[in-house]
């Protein structure tokens, strides 16, 4: 899928779910409460010795899911979570030899930054989507809008300390394509299926 599809894709969502997963028994009945609470996508980290298990079995078994990786920081995560079926790679920074992977991959990438400088190595490997992480540390939306003064041709993800409480905030301005969060993932499946149904209604 191209880039600009994907992105589409994610924009409609507003909201990419950060999952993280301790065991391979977890995953589907957390991808099914995410898919009947109405948001069919989710950034899978690779904090966990099971991520790359759990995303192919997403893949699997939800296929028409928007199932990224997350917390990417090297080559050989990204070649796995790329063989497993990851539709886009996001990393808490930015790693030149992930951005070379992505692009010898034809993958969307969303590197981690906060600072201009970040920005203009990310900008240097051709990439203009860029995660914002972790949000509420460095300054959030001011921060974001200083940035984007800078560089008018970024569009930002902004993840870490958001939730209900400020998402519409983040998402009111323009360069912002959606929000990640994790603030949706605790609790039982059924849970996680009420709280994703409530923050679907409230960006929707």
């Amino acid at each position: 899928m191209a880039h600009e599809k994907l992105i589409e894709q994610i924009k409609k969502m507003k909201i990419v779910p950060v999952v993280v997963l301790n065991s391979i028994e977890e995953t589907l009945p957390k991808m099914q409460a995410l898919v009947d609470g109405g948001l069919p996508c989710a950034e899978i980290t690779f904090r966990t010795p099971c991520a790359a298990d759990a995303i192919k079995l997403t893949v699997e078994k939800y296929p028409d899911m928007l199932v990224g990786a997350g917390t990417v920081i090297n080559r050989e995560q990204c070649e796995k979570a790329i063989a497993v079926g990851s539709k886009f790679i996001v990393s808490p920074g930015f790693s030149e030899e992930v951005a070379d992977c992505c692009a010898e991959h034809n993958m969307l990438y969303l590197p981690g930054i906060v600072t201009p400088t970040e920005a203009m190595a990310a900008i240097a490997k051709g990439l203009t989507t860029l995660k914002f992480f972790p949000a509420s540390n460095y300054g959030g939306l001011k921060t974001i809008k200083a940035i984007c003064a800078a560089f008018p041709y970024l569009h930002i993800m902004p993840t870490g300390g958001i939730n209900e409480s400020n998402i519409l905030e983040y998402l009111a301005y323009d360069k912002i394509i959606a929000c990640g969060g994790s603030w949706m993932m605790s609790g039982t499946p059924e849970e996680i299926k009420e709280k994703t149904k409530a923050a679907v209604k409230l960006v929707k």
